[in-house]
Formats: structure tokens, sequence, C-alpha cells
């Protein structure tokens, strides 16, 4: 019976020395590996388009007349300038530009078309896409044909490269109906701007 006993104690004692013995040492605690602090995606940038701009531009025309066979084609190339307010989402603006070009519409030779008009954009940022419509005029080396007014309207966009430099391109509808002698003619031009922002 003492042997037993003797032997249970040992045994008691045998199994409850190690979680003694494990309190004797503080168990050291490894920290939690942390996930990276998420990184925030840039934002697009954003331009102010509130200002004057002067620009030079190039392009082509083509010019349809009452006479399929006179129909012509040719380049365009000239200077445009105008102001812009930022409203926001959205860019309302005036310009005025003039492309010289060589067109001969038989009864006519088009030296020139002259624009004054508005604009209004949808700003994304450093890019303006807009629709643009007014007055336009063209002129003629004839005296007996004269010049005529017009209109003219179309869409365009605009990006900014830089602070004060942007890259446009727009295509727009010419109608012209008011020479002297009931001659008209429609045109579709075509024309990339390198404009500088004040």
């Amino acid at each position: 019976m003492k042997r037993t006993l003797v032997l249970s104690t040992a045994l008691v004692g045998a199994m409850t020395l190690p979680a003694f013995a494990g309190s004797l040492v503080p168990a050291t605690v490894e920290p939690a590996p942390m996930a990276p602090a998420p990184v925030a995606a840039p934002m697009m940038a954003s331009a102010d388009w509130t200002g004057f701009s002067l620009g030079a531009q190039a392009g082509y025309g083509a010019f349809d007349s009452e006479n399929p066979d006179d129909d012509d084609d040719a380049g365009t190339y000239g200077l445009k300038g105008g102001y812009d307010f930022d409203m926001g989402s959205y860019v309302l603006g005036l310009g005025m530009q003039y492309d010289a070009t060589d067109v001969d519409l038989g009864d006519a030779n088009v030296d020139g078309i002259l624009r004054a008009g508005g604009r209004i954009g949808y700003d994304l940022g450093k890019t303006l896409p807009y629709f643009a419509a007014g007055y336009a005029k063209a002129f003629t080396d004839d005296s007996s044909v004269g010049d005529s007014n017009g209109y003219y309207a179309g869409l365009g966009v605009e990006r900014m490269l830089t602070r004060s430099v942007s890259l446009g391109g727009e295509v727009l509808y010419n109608k012209f109906d008011d020479f002297d002698n009931s001659f008209e003619t429609d045109a579709t031009t075509a024309n990339v701007s390198v404009n500088y922002r004040f």
C-alpha cells in the first residue's frame, strides 16, 4: 500500500513538473507580422483652364461647291487665340482663328477663312473635349464673287502638355452662302494646334 502511494505521488509530481517549470521563466511573445500600410492611388492631376491662349495651327480642308467638278481640297495654316473660363466640371471659352488656304472652286478662289465663336467643354483634368460653334467668313481673291458670311460648328479636344503649353485638334463644318454671285460652298476642315496658355 505504501509503495502504491509513493508511486502515485511520484507520478503526479512528474506530471505537474513541466507546468511549474514553464511558469518560472516567462515566455517570449513574438509580435504578429503587420501588413504594409495601403498606398493611396495617385489622383488624376487637374489643370486650371482659365486664362488667355495663343496658338498656331495647321490642317486640311475639303471644299464642296454647287458644281461637283469644281470641288477642291487644300492644306490650311493659321493662328488662333481665345480666353477660357474654368467653371469646375465645365469650361466655357471665346475665341477667334484665321486659316489661310488656296482652294480653287471654279467660280471663286478661297484664300482664307476667319472664325469667331465660342466653345463649351467637359473638364477631364488635363484633357478638354469640347463643342465649338460661331460665325465664319470666307475670303476670295475675285471682286466679282466677293466674300461670304457663314457659320461653323464642330468638335475638338485639347490636352495640357505642361502648365503653359497645350496640344489641340478639331474638326469643323463650315457653311458659306453669301457670295455676291449667289455662289455657295461648304467645307470640312481638320487641324492640329500648339497653344501657349497665359
